[in-house]
């Protein structure tokens, strides 16, 4: 297991303990757990949409835009 993957491990059992020892139940974890997946989830289309190319805009529309002579 590589470093990066015990750490996570590592917090993930940290966040779990602190909320059963917070008095959160078994359902009420996953449903954090769930929320957490979709908050991941939204977060990456939307990175997918950041990330799409956009088309170049035409040098002439650009303001103040003058062909070099």
């Amino acid at each position: 297991m590589s470093t990066d993957q015990k750490g996570t491990r590592i917090l993930a059992r940290t966040f779990f303990n602190q909320l059963r020892a917070s008095g959160y139940t078994p359902h009420q974890v996953i449903g954090i757990a769930t929320e957490l997946l979709e908050l991941v989830t939204t977060d990456l289309k939307e990175g997918d949409k950041e990330v799409a190319p956009q088309p170049a805009p035409a040098a002439e529309a650009s303001p103040g835009w003058q062909p070099r002579v």
